[in-house]
């Protein structure tokens, strides 16, 4: 059975990628030596350092597994460099029924940043956006009630 793909845009892969191999080369070993260390303080039943060095090992163990499996079942997916056609990783300027214009970035779910105008592939603006042309008119159901936008822009280059 395939393992299903995870789309997700460059940078959001390095990132993962990146702090994956920070877990496995610096704070793996890093947590190794103080096992040992707090191991050497003799009664390990009463040894806080001991416990607390433990936990975050549990803790670290499993967000390498996590990463592992995100980075393995990453579709890295480019930025297109043009069109008018709203894909994964555009990016889209749009304008509200108030002639409000905001931005968005349209990342996979790991990378999703809404406050930052990063919104996940999974929301519902950014389903509803897949597929549409600049000066098309959409209306997405979103937490705050239905919302009507026009696309004005498509695939710019995005800057925090």
């Amino acid at each position: 059975m395939a393992v299903p793909r995870t789309p997700m845009t460059r940078g959001g892969y390095e990132r993962l990628k990146g702090e994956l191999e920070r877990l496995k080369r610096i704070e793996r070993p890093a947590i190794t030596k103080a096992i040992a260390e707090a191991r050497a303080h003799g009664d390990l039943s009463e040894n806080a350092e001991y416990h607390a060095a433990r936990e975050k090992q549990s803790f670290t163990e499993g967000r390498i597994n996590e990463l592992d499996a995100k980075v393995g079942a990453a579709e890295v997916i480019d930025a297109p460099a043009g069109g008018d056609r709203v894909t994964f990783a555009s990016t889209v300027r749009l304008e509200d029924e108030a002639g409000k214009e905001v931005r968005y970035w349209i990342v996979g779910s790991d990378e999703a940043e809404p406050a930052r105008g990063k919104i996940s592939i999974l929301a519902p603006l950014a389903r509803t956006l897949i597929g549409k042309r600049v000066g098309d008119t959409v209306t997405a159901q979103l937490p705050v009630g239905k919302k009507t936008f026009e696309i004005l822009e498509v695939n710019f280059p995005w800057s925090e």
